[in-house]
């Protein structure tokens, strides 16, 4: 079963034509930049904590801990008006949405890129049919055109293949790095709220 699936895979790789080297260079490197997001949220899934226990933070940040814990203090310590905690709350926003950004749009650009590509083997296998029919003779032309309208379908199945995934992946991770962006502003409105309030005193 593993030879057969193993031959098949091959049979339609090489039937596929030289752009699916590139195409697979592509999905490397696509579904890594995706995952190396999704790993990133896994390690700093603070966005998700108990409302409760990050307020009741915010009122005693001594007793905060972990990386919210941190953020929350950093918000909080030694200010002196509602814009430097304005400006500590975009600091914590640049520091961790700015390289999420970067990954999104460079996935992005990759995502869209390969149906692209799959579409430039398209263009390439209908050309590889027409020269074979213009120079081939009467024993050859049904593997020549054959072998054409093949690569032609492949690489464009396997743009579509690696666009698809991709494209849901990018909308997940969207989605949560709207989640951060969410949790950052409500954490920012409780500490000005806080301060306003008197309860945080500004720095001497």
């Amino acid at each position: 079963m593993l030879q057969e699936l193993t031959e098949e895979v091959v049979r339609i790789w090489v039937a596929g034509g030289s752009l699916m080297i590139p195409l697979a260079i592509l999905g490397l490197v696509i579904y890594f930049a995706l995952f190396e997001i999704i790993v990133y949220f896994g390690f700093n899934d603070y966005y998700n904590s108990n409302s409760d226990q990050w307020m009741h933070w915010i009122d005693r940040p001594q007793e905060a801990k972990g990386p919210l814990g941190d953020i929350i203090q950093y918000a909080q310590h030694k200010v002196g008006s509602m814009d430097d905690i304005r400006d500590r709350m975009a600091e914590i926003r640049n520091a961790h949405l700015s390289r999420i950004n970067g990954r999104i749009r460079f996935a992005s650009i990759l995502v869209g890129t390969a149906p692209l590509t799959g579409l430039l083997g398209t263009v390439t296998g209908m050309l590889s049919t027409f020269a074979g029919l213009s120079t081939s003779t009467a024993g050859n032309t049904v593997d020549l055109v054959a072998g054409g309208i093949s690569e032609a379908l492949i690489t464009t199945q396997t743009g579509l293949v690696l666009a698809i995934p991709g494209y849901i992946m990018l909308n997940v991770v969207k989605r949560r790095r709207d989640q951060l962006d969410s949790f950052c502003t409500q954490v920012e409105i409780f500490t000005l709220k806080r301060f306003e309030k008197g309860n945080l005193k500004p720095a001497a």
